[in-house]
This record gives C-alpha cells, sequence and structure tokens, in this order.
C-alpha cells in the first residue's frame, strides 16, 4: 500500500470537511492526516490529506472526492514533484546537562526552543515527516518527552503546476 498526499480545493462552507471525511470513514478508509486552512479567497479552503492503499483504491477515492458537490478542485500531490512539510511541537522535560544536549539537538535539526522553563523546553521544529520522527527519536535517547504536537501534512507541487479553483 502506498502512502498518498491528495489536495482539494473546496467550498468553505460549514459541513464541507464533514462530507469528505464521511466519504472515508462510509468506505473503511484511514486518513493518516488531514489539514484544512482557507486561502487568499475566504470563500474556499484547501485540504490536504494523507491515505495510504493500493494504486486502484487510491483512484477509487479521487473519483468519489471529484463526486462531492463541495470539491471543486482534486489533486494527487504524490503523483508529481511536489513539497511536503510539517510542524511539530515538543515539550520536552530536560535538567542540567540534559538541557545542553538537547540544545544541541536543536541545532542540528534547526529548530527553535519557543518556550523555556528551568525543568521544560518546548521546540518548534519544520520539516517533513522523517525529519519530525528522527528529532523525536533523538531527543528520546537523552530526555523525556512530556508531550508531542504535529500539525499533519501541507503540500505543494513544484514549480508551476498549481491546484486553483
Amino acid at each position: 500500500m502506498s502512502r498518498t498526499v491528495i489536495s482539494l480545493i473546496i467550498e468553505n462552507e460549514s459541513g464541507a470537511t464533514s462530507r469528505i471525511v464521511g466519504l472515508f470513514s462510509q468506505r473503511g478508509y484511514n486518513i493518516e492526516s488531514l489539514t484544512v486552512a482557507a486561502t487568499q479567497d475566504p470563500s474556499l479552503s484547501r485540504m490536504t490529506l494523507v491515505t495510504r492503499g493500493e494504486p486502484r483504491v487510491i483512484e477509487q477515492i479521487m473519483k468519489q472526492l471529484n463526486k462531492l458537490i463541495n470539491v471543486l478542485r482534486v489533486s494527487e500531490l504524490t503523483a508529481s514533484d511536489y513539497i511536503e512539510q510539517e510542524i511539530s511541537l515538543v515539550k520536552v522535560a530536560c535538567i542540567g546537562a540534559k538541557r545542553d544536549e538537547v540544545c544541541r539537538l536543536v541545532d542540528i535539526f534547526n529548530a527553535k526552543i519557543i518556550d523555556a522553563t528551568p525543568k521544560i523546553y518546548t521546540v518548534r521544529l519544520f520539516g517533513d515527516g522523517n525529519k519530525l520522527d528522527a528529532f523525536v527519536k533523538q531527543v528520546e535517547q537523552t530526555s523525556e518527552i512530556i508531550e508531542v504536537v504535529r500539525s499533519g501534512v501541507i503540500g505543494i507541487c513544484r514549480g508551476e503546476k498549481a491546484l486553483r479553483a
């Protein structure tokens, strides 16, 4: 089963996201990641979702998404060259020498400490999912992770190709 990133332009109306999520749940498809926000046109939203499936299943999902009333455009980002990013907030317990080690990892991963108390750092990190996973794995080896929050995937095609309504 291949991982697929799908981007949609939908009407920014009550229930539009619910209908899309309902389509997935009715057919037993899983959504691994879902992000939605208004575009430069406040009447439209851009949704990015990540799912897994055989090519036949992904093709069926795309066809069913295109049939929904509030969906204006659908694009499978993984079918072309694209950029994918996430943001993560990681709350780490660290005292003494552990603080220095966490700071070193923050520098290596080009992250930023956005909150600090005598016992806890909160770190913000941008990147693809592999980078975020690697940061958490490295920090776990030296400190206790208290909490991890991830935004979910956002993606955009490289170059001149664009998803427009």
